[in-house]
């Protein structure tokens, strides 16, 4: 049974960091366009700061990307401690049924330790051939290709070395990692069951794929700043944690950069005595052990560097020893500007000239990699209706005018389920209807661009973020007979 008991709150200047500096941090982060959605900060394990940038909310989950890395982990160091596996337990030997005819003599050289720290032996991620693979079968297909150099050597950022740790998992405990952290972290820190994304054979993604709350990201960090402790019970090895946010292997050694500080065991070193967790575009789980502080942030960043940046110019160097004396007016305006977090509405006219003759208006879509067929404009009032048809069917997203409206839906194209989005519009020209679609429990933000001329219609399409383009050819279409 999950105990969802909040974390204890207090004001930033009792627990000896001014309020003056977190505002700083916050308005330097939207000056910057730092791309946050959220963020938690706690000292001596209180919460300090919080804030969600609306549609963000404290009580939905966030798509974590490689930030579930360090949750795999976690599950590693429990088997371990419960004598299911060990760090220098061969790789292939969990996996006799899925064998490759070929497979490189190397294979046996690679230890659990390996696949923890980065440190294979391959050249490149291994997940790049293997997520199209028919059959599915994602550790047969990993085993297939040959480490080129020798295991412990070389660091190489590597899915597929995750993906095999949760598959470890699979198979030495018989349950998947999300099953098998449910009573043993999930439960204990207070996180409800999260989703985790699983392969085609129903394993955990292990390196990616769950998604999470603030607070449960910030929770897990504090679990580890205090040493595997919680509540008084030691529910992870001290030596454990330790190990696992250690350097294992050097990165690289630029001395400005967070990527380049060490590699631990699915966990980041950073600059100044700090570790973390992160995912793709700015999901992360900072500890700073020497400011006995945790810091959680979602986001949709682009420059993930910028970020943490911004933590060591405008909170490292304000961290006090002692408590310091409350300042009720300054910590008034932090509070006042946490709350009024916020994405900015598409900003625009309400309405234009042009909207009633295209508003109801069916246009035939040209073929497109998207597979949209048709596009229906509505415009009521102070929303809209933006509704597209695909093979899957129709797809409708209303748009408010200078606020969020809430909604679901299976765009984009790759939705294998109705996700969660905030939509806002407005009309940028007298021609040019513009909405963002904010997909609020994941790091994405797209925006449509609706350009009328006559009988036709071109919509264009971009991506705050994104692992490729982010800007995608536009739909161009004509209005339908009648």
């Amino acid at each position: 049974m999950t105990t969802a008991l909040p974390l204890p709150r207090s004001t930033p200047e009792a627990q000896g960091i001014p309020s003056e500096a977190l505002l700083a941090f916050v308005e330097a982060a939207e000056r910057e366009a730092c791309g946050l959605h959220s963020l938690m900060l706690l000292r001596h394990g209180q919460v300090i700061a919080e804030g969600w940038w609306a549609p963000a909310s404290a009580e939905r989950p966030h798509m974590l990307f490689s930030l579930s890395k360090s949750f795999t982990s976690t599950a590693v160091g429990l088997a371990i401690a419960e004598g299911r596996l060990n760090l220098d337990d061969a790789v292939p030997n969990f996996f006799p049924k899925d064998l490759p005819k070929r497979m490189s003599a190397r294979w046996s050289e690679v230890r659990v330790r390996h696949l923890l720290s980065m440190s294979t032996g391959h050249l490149k991620d291994t997940m790049e051939r293997i997520r199209e693979r028919r059959q599915g079968n994602w550790v047969k297909g990993i085993l297939e290709q040959a480490p080129r150099r020798a295991p412990g050597t070389h660091f190489v950022y590597n899915n597929g070395a995750s993906y095999m740790l949760a598959a470890i998992i699979r198979q030495a405990t018989g349950m998947n990692v999300r099953e098998y952290l449910q009573p043993r972290l999930f439960a204990p820190l207070g996180i409800a069951e999260p989703p985790w994304e699983t392969c085609p054979r129903g394993i955990n993604c292990g390196g990616w794929g769950l998604s999470l709350r603030t607070e449960d990201i910030a929770r897990f960090g504090q679990l580890y700043l205090q040493k595997g402790r919680w509540n008084g019970t030691q529910l992870l090895p001290e030596a454990w944690v330790e190990a696992a946010t250690s350097v294992q292997i050097a990165n690289g050694n630029d001395p400005d950069s967070d990527w380049a500080q060490g590699y631990g065991f699915q966990f980041w070193r950073c600059r100044h005595g700090a570790y973390r967790g992160d995912g793709a575009f700015g999901q992360f789980c900072v500890v700073l052990p020497e400011q006995d502080t945790v810091l959680a942030l979602t986001g949709g960043m682009a420059d993930m560097q910028a970020a943490l940046t911004l933590v060591w110019k405008h909170l490292l160097p304000e961290f006090a020893a002692d408590a310091l004396a409350e300042n009720a007016t300054t910590h008034a305006q932090l509070t006042a500007r946490l709350g009024a977090l916020s994405q900015t509405p598409q900003a625009g006219a309400a309405t234009a000239a042009i909207a009633s003759a295209v508003s109801g208006r069916e246009y035939a879509i040209e073929a497109n990699p998207l597979g949209i067929t048709s596009l229906v404009c509505a415009f009521e009032g102070g929303h809209s209706r933006l509704s597209f048809q695909d093979q899957r069917g129709r797809h409708t997203v209303e748009a408010g005018y200078g606020a969020w409206r809430y909604g679901e839906t299976c765009l984009p194209a790759e939705a294998r389920i109705p996700m969660p989005v905030a939509a806002s519009g407005a009309w940028t020209d007298a021609n040019t209807y513009t909405a963002q679609l904010w997909y609020y429990e994941t790091p994405f933000c797209a925006t449509l661009t609706c350009r009328f001329e006559g009988d036709a219609v071109t919509c264009g399409n971009r991506t705050n973020v994104s692992f490729g383009p982010t800007e995608g050819p536009p739909l161009v279409g004509k209005a339908c007979n009648g």
